[in-house]
């Protein structure tokens, strides 16, 4: 059979296509061609250099490939499909490696001692940080008392009932919380205590004050957009029936968009729960458990973290394990969070159909 009658009865759909296999054997290829480099002419092997140099290979042999038997259009749009997956990779790298690191340093102390016992009499090995849980429970969660009714009434104002000067200034003030440092934050709750109730006063309630601060802007942005993207139809259905706007608000609105709601509470508390600057001015330090956010310094897990990180003893190995077994909690207390949030925006948004 002749050449032209072989390219007359081809696929038209499949003529002129790469296999499925080209891009991961021509991306082992560049890995191997870069390894071989790395290893004779760099002084040895390395694999982060080896990944990068591979990348660099890869991407216009990808392309020259595509190029001579797809065509130009082809090429162009995998050297796209390659530079946007290689980002993703590049993006998640730092991540894992977090992870992995975070992982192998902490678990060896992310035992049952960690969550039972303090650094109370303790110097080198043992104690714990139960007194930094607590103090990380009770801290974050009067924040989040305080800050989830005061920003969630502040989008609802804004968005059903601002208008004018006051709604533009409660605007451009929220933003102006949005980039504030967290220190100054803390600045304020010492300084605000120490007005009301003395100089030198710190406790557990003025860091739930600093991280009130943080928060708020946080939890009043993400409600805002959430409740605008509710259609105007159904308040005006509500309207149309005779309900008042208070009740269309909460009968209507607020159901509709709480999936989103719980969303951003659930952001703002992974936000502010990591904080230890304005903790380590507000709540103090301490190596005791202390149950009463209005009386005594109260230790956190971020300060912890940092203070056994940054004032180790003579055994500086236990207080590093200490340090990552903290982060580790941190880690798992924010992916726990985040998980109820998806529960409860799953059980309670709208459903749809019958």
């Amino acid at each position: 059979m002749s050449t032209a009658t072989t390219t007359r009865n081809a696929d038209p759909l499949t003529a002129g296509q790469l296999p499925g296999y080209t891009t991961w054997v021509a991306l082992a290829g560049s890995l191997l061609v870069a390894g071989m480099i790395d290893a004779s002419l760099l002084g040895g092997f390395d694999p982060g250099t080896t990944a990068f140099l591979g990348a660099v290979i890869f991407l216009p042999v990808a392309y020259l490939v595509a190029r001579v038997v797809q065509g130009r259009r082809a090429a162009a749009d995998r050297l796209a499909t390659n530079l946007v997956t290689g980002a993703f990779l590049l993006a998640l790298l730092p991540l894992l490696s977090l992870l992995w690191e975070t992982l192998s340093q902490g678990l060896p102390r992310f035992d049952v001692t960690l969550f039972t016992w303090s650094m109370r009499n303790v110097i080198g090995d043992g104690g714990g940080a139960a007194h930094a849980l607590y103090g990380t429970l009770y801290v974050t969660g009067i924040a989040t008392l305080i800050s989830v009714p005061i920003g969630l009434m502040t989008a609802i104002y804004l968005v059903e009932y601002g208008r004018g000067a006051l709604a533009r200034g409660i605007t451009f003030f929220v933003d102006v919380m949005t980039g504030i440092p967290s220190i100054v934050a803390g600045l304020f709750a010492y300084a605000l205590m120490a007005i009301v109730f003395g100089p030198g006063t710190i406790n557990g309630f003025a860091g739930s004050l600093a991280l009130s601060v943080l928060m708020i802007p946080i939890v009043v942005r993400a409600t805002e957009e959430l409740l605008r993207i509710v259609p105007n139809e159904l308040r005006e259905a509500s309207y149309a029936l005779g309900v008042p706007k208070w009740r269309t608000i909460t009968s209507v609105v607020l159901p509709t968009a709480v999936s989103g709601i719980v969303s951003g509470v659930i952001l703002s508390i992974a936000r502010i729960i990591g904080e230890t600057a304005p903790l380590m001015i507000a709540a103090g330090f301490t190596n005791s458990i202390n149950t009463n956010p209005f009386a005594n310094p109260m230790m956190t897990l971020p300060v912890f973290v940092y203070d056994q990180y940054a004032h180790p003893g003579v055994d500086r190995i236990f207080y590093n394990e200490r340090a990552w077994a903290g982060a580790l909690t941190l880690i798992v207390l924010v992916m726990v969070l985040n998980l109820l949030g998806r529960f409860i925006a799953n059980r309670f948004s709208p459903k749809t159909g019958r």
